[in-house]
């Protein structure tokens, strides 16, 4: 039986590469004759970066950027033949805020990453986002390349209030392509403050004031631009790339197409992915619902294997997925928590047991 492992990391505690390995190891315990391919995933998001070098090789490039807060910061850039690939929560990431100081973080880190990208010789430059600290519509990062406006730029979203003036940088001489798989717009009911600002550490009553400086610039740049989908990415810095001519791709996509795994899911009996909590947010644009996507057009059962699993069963047969098995359900959170590797390897071993077609119950 040939298997494929293709997970996403299982924020704070695995990366996709040592959840793969997991998976692996627990299934071999069970069907040590199955034919296993490991593929990890990553959507644009932290883990973006660390898993296309593993993929491309390529030349990985430390750069010292400016933090979200103004700290210095020590990113990474990737260059493989012309093109370089960045990760914008390397420098404006929310494990770098730690949600606090929302208001003020600032996204002019990301700017400097393509400016680091050029002088490297890339022509292209990929960006994946997702996992920001930052909601200032990606003000900072136009600001690091060159940006004028009569509100300072770089003071995050709090900055940008009554911003009415903004003058755009100089064309860089990039490609820009953005790796993203958030669809939401930069304002709005649906938009980066309203939909992500709490997990950043925006209080719900200053969303509206909030929501209104994005406004402001928007209005002061592209109220069209700011419509398109993603530009609510990664706290607006999806914006900010679209204002630059940047084209958009699924995170998903790139990754997918760089490890040929459409081609990987028409060739296994049996396809498995997983995350750190699959829920319903899953369903829109993670790595289980393109590795699902993938496996029902390939004609294959897909199963996830999840630290928590809070989505029901009519929801995961929408997406193409046959079953979910939790961690936290089988050995219980402290375990999951604190032993993940471990606790991941013996729920593989007991799943393989229904699904490995030599070793059924």
């Amino acid at each position: 039986m040939r298997v494929l492992i293709a997970p996403d990391k299982y924020a704070g505690t695995l990366t996709a590469s040592q959840a793969a390995a997991a998976i692996a190891e627990g299934w071999r315990r069970t069907a040590p004759g199955d034919e296993l391919s490991l593929a990890p995933m990553a959507d644009g998001g932290p883990g973006f970066l660390e898993l296309l070098h593993e993929v491309l090789g390529g030349d990985l490039r430390e750069v010292e950027v400016r933090g979200p807060h103004g700290e210095p910061v020590t990113a990474q850039v990737l260059v493989e033949g012309a093109t370089a690939y960045v990760e914008s929560a390397q420098a404006a990431g929310l494990h770098l805020t730690g949600g606090k100081g929302a208001e003020q973080a600032t996204s002019y880190g990301v700017g400097q990453l393509l400016l680091a990208a050029r002088d490297a010789g890339a022509t292209e430059v990929v960006v994946g986002l997702g996992g920001s600290g930052t909601s200032d519509g990606g003000a900072g990062l136009l600001a690091a390349l060159g940006a004028t406006a009569d509100r300072p730029l770089d003071a995050g979203v709090a900055g940008l209030e009554g911003i009415s003036e903004v003058t755009l940088p100089e064309p860089l001489g990039l490609e820009i392509v953005i790796a993203s798989d958030v669809d939401n717009p930069l304002t709005g009911l649906f938009g980066a403050i309203k939909v992500y600002g709490a997990q950043k550490g925006l209080a719900e009553e200053t969303m509206p004031r909030w929501d209104g400086a994005l406004q402001d610039l928007a209005a002061a740049t592209s109220r069209k631009i700011a419509t398109e989908k993603g530009a609510g990415a990664a706290g607006g810095m999806g914006f900010a790339l679209l204002l630059l001519g940047a084209t958009r791709r699924s995170g998903f996509d790139v990754v997918a197409d760089l490890l040929g795994l459409p081609e990987l899911a028409a060739r296994a009996d049996l396809v498995i992915t997983g995350e750190g909590s699959f829920d319903p947010q899953s369903a829109a644009g993670k790595v289980p619902a393109g590795v699902a996507r993938l496996a029902e057009q390939a004609l294959r059962p897909c199963i996830v294997l999840a630290g928590k699993v809070s989505m029901s069963g009519r929801e995961m047969r929408t997406l193409g997925i046959d079953a979910a098995y939790s961690l936290v359900d089988s050995v219980g959170e402290e375990q999951a928590l604190g032993q993940a590797y471990d606790s991941l390897v013996q729920v593989a071993a007991r799943v393989a047991r229904t699904w490995s077609a030599d070793h059924r119950e």
